[in-house]
């Protein structure tokens, strides 16, 4: 079944609050680095960083690369990045922020969405134009649950011809999977954009198989998963930030060394830098959703709703 996209004037406005917070910040494709490759299989344990390009042809062929690409430093400073957001909260009549919220990165931006007015489809569209306006292209979609990242998942999927008849481009997307760390390298050093879906309990559980991305693996040339990742500098994509636990889960989040933070709720638990809203009430007046009646109630079978008060 093939679905069909219509743009919502909200959903561009939501999208552009987030873009025009970073005017001025100049257009630049990825940045070149040189990617660990790790530990070769042999006697002298020597790494793949020591060897000159003529012994690692001899090693890999043509089919190794060792450059990667990573987002590209914000150049904007502090000040002209506050002033950046409060010009997006006057234009949308939003309470000024009085400082610059950088816990995570450059800067932790919200995003206020009431549920099921697309908040998916609006931060998909937000990584497109990012890439297309500055040129950044490497992200992680973090979510507090497995149920959640299949439904992300699920909602790439859809939207894929949608965005392609838009940008003329695809996202490359995968859910993190410490099984298949392969999937890091090819996010590593490719340029177009890619997408990492990861949730939570991957990187802030206790269990052996969930502090796998914070070890040395064997199958992955003893390198660390993290440190694989935060080399791209990554923009990170908060989804429902609210039920991602406290602040354990904001110090784990600090190991991803993100360029900035996009946190997208209808209720925000903690506030940051707010650049959007869309509550319950502009929901309805704009008829995106259907407004509930509560006709009456009934309390049954509740102990002491039999009972009588003498005063």
């Amino acid at each position: 079944m093939k679905f069909r996209f219509k743009t919502q004037k909200y959903q561009v406005d939501a999208v552009n609050s987030v873009i025009d917070v970073f005017k001025r910040q100049p257009y630049q494709t990825g940045i070149e680095y040189t990617r660990d490759l790790g530990i070769i299989n042999r006697s002298d344990q020597m790494t793949l960083l020591d060897l000159d390009p003529i012994e690692k042809k001899k090693i890999f062929g043509d089919n190794e690369d060792d450059i990667g690409f990573a987002n590209a430093k914000i150049k904007l400073d502090d000040k002209t990045l506050l002033n950046n957001i409060r010009g997006v909260q006057a234009k949308f009549n939003l309470h000024e922020s009085n400082c610059l919220v950088k816990k995570l990165g450059m800067v932790d931006l919200d995003v206020e969405m009431e549920t099921g007015t697309g908040k998916t489809y609006v931060y998909t569209r937000t990584i497109f134009e990012l890439n297309k306006v500055y040129g950044w292209s490497k992200f992680i979609i973090v979510v507090p649950s497995i149920a959640i990242r299949e439904g992300v998942k699920k909602s790439l999927e859809q939207t894929q011809e949608h965005f392609m008849e838009l940008y003329g481009k695809k996202i490359r997307y995968f859910i993190y999977n410490s099984s298949n760390l392969g999937q890091i390298d090819e996010f590593s050093k490719d340029n177009s954009i890619h997408v990492m879906i990861i949730n939570i309990q991957a990187f802030n559980a206790r269990s052996q198989e969930n502090r796998r991305i914070y070890e040395q693996i064997d199958d992955f040339q003893s390198r660390k998963p993290i440190d694989v990742i935060a080399k791209n500098r990554p923009i990170l994509i908060l989804d429902e930030p609210q039920k991602m636990g406290g602040d354990a889960t904001q110090e784990s989040l600090k190991n991803f060394e993100p360029l900035f933070v996009i946190n997208y709720s209808a209720t925000h638990k903690e506030r940051h830098n707010l650049v959007y809203v869309l509550d319950a009430l502009d929901a309805y007046n704009q008829k995106l959703v259907k407004k509930i009646e509560v006709k009456g109630f009934q309390v049954k079978n509740l102990r002491g709703t039999n009972g009588y008060l003498y005063l």
